[in-house]
């Protein structure tokens, strides 16, 4: 008998289906939709397809949805950009699939290179822009899904580089 314990498992513990989590059907962490956006950033053959890039607004298309969330996809030209704005009552993950994005804050600016990701809470405040010469696009998931998008003034994202930030 051990000293320390009078429980022993005797035969393989993963065989007792009462004692293992069931696997969720969609995401519901914050880790788990960072996640999923990651694992649809990993498989092209997913959204490269359908990307498309207009010269006279950002084009967007809504990927996927779930129960509570939905998973939007971004093209960028040169030079076009979000307006500084939160997304309401939204948390979200945006990640860069490909070019580079330069992120605008009250804190300061950010590039955002292919494969970067952000979280964000509701109400933060940013702009998105491609600075690059480079189109760009962007995979974005919102929880709950996206209902509003208000915009503030540029005050609200004054350009200035974050300290050991990598600028475009």
């Amino acid at each position: 008998m051990n000293s320390d314990s009078d429980l022993q498992i005797a035969g393989d513990i993963l065989e007792v289906p009462h004692l293992l989590q069931t696997p969720r059907e969609h995401p519901a962490t914050v880790a788990e939709f960072v996640g999923l956006a990651r694992s649809i950033a990993d498989d092209r053959s997913q959204w490269e397809h359908l990307v498309r890039y207009d010269a006279a607004s950002r084009w967007y298309h809504r990927l996927r949805t779930g129960p509570g969330y939905e998973v939007w996809l971004l093209s960028w030209v040169p030079g076009q950009g979000s307006g500084p704005h939160d997304h309401g009552r939204s948390s979200g993950v945006l990640t860069v699939l490909d070019g580079t994005l330069t992120e605008r804050t009250e804190r300061g600016t950010r590039a955002l290179r292919a494969g970067a990701q952000r979280v964000f809470a509701p109400g933060y405040v940013h702009e998105v822009v491609n600075d690059a010469l480079e189109p760009a696009v962007s995979l974005h998931v919102y929880y709950p899904g996206l209902t509003e998008m208000p915009m503030h003034t540029a005050q609200h994202c004054e350009a200035r580089t974050l300290p050991g930030a990598v600028t475009a």
